[in-house]
């Protein structure tokens, strides 16, 4: 009888604009754990020959140029008028979604113990009721201002503009089963994530201190 696969235990990883999430996906790279990056694959997707292309060219006229979605002309019209943004999510979650059903194969068969989905907005899409456990990462208010701020293009308006459509950070420690502190250095933060890694081998733990 063909011995059927086990899908491997999935760590949900989420956290705020500027908190360090892609810092911690590299780390649990580096550790070993195969990693599912929604942003990476929503990319993909967006790109010349991508499959979100053609359904978002039929719902928004004039976002693709050149055989790719122009993510700066889509941001425009979406990013301030919620019934364009929610047909925005009709069009891509689906692809999402099976763009990781895919990679949660592709695990099983290589007979992975456990992989990462990193994704922004985990908790506001409940997108943790499909995670084994969830990890947030999470810094200081200033810290986070200060490195969203550096990046090219970014005002104070924007950032606030994110912010307030994100959930609170308080709120995602309070619901996360691990919280990962990233406003201390890149050590420490790799030394959390790998101590979170050991206590979950162990059956019974359900929630980190």
């Amino acid at each position: 009888m063909r011995r059927r696969r086990t899908l491997p235990r999935v760590i949900g990883l989420t956290g705020s604009i500027g908190m360090g999430k892609s810092t911690a996906a590299a780390m649990l790279r580096e550790a070993g754990l195969p990693v599912f990056d929604a942003d990476a694959a929503v990319h993909r997707m967006m790109a010349a020959g991508g499959a979100a292309v053609a359904p978002i060219e039929a719902a928004f006229p004039g976002a693709v140029s050149d055989g790719a979605v122009n993510r700066r002309a889509l941001g425009d019209v979406v990013f301030a008028d919620a019934d364009a943004l929610r047909r925005l999510e009709r069009i891509v979650h689906p692809l999402v979604g099976r763009a990781e059903r895919a990679f949660l194969r592709r695990a099983a068969r290589e007979r992975r113990r456990a992989v990462v989905r990193d994704v922004p907005l985990l908790f506001e899409t409940g997108g943790e009721k499909r995670c084994d456990w969830t990890v947030v990462v999470s810094a200081p208010a200033h810290i986070q201002a200060a490195r969203v701020l550096a990046r090219p293009g970014v005002t104070r308006e924007l950032l606030d503009s994110v912010r307030a459509k994100q959930m609170a950070d308080a709120e995602k420690r309070k619901r996360a089963d691990t919280v990962v502190p990233t406003g201390a250095g890149r050590r420490l933060t790799r030394d959390r994530l790998r101590a979170m890694l050991r206590r979950r081998r162990h059956k019974g733990v359900k929630r980190d201190a």
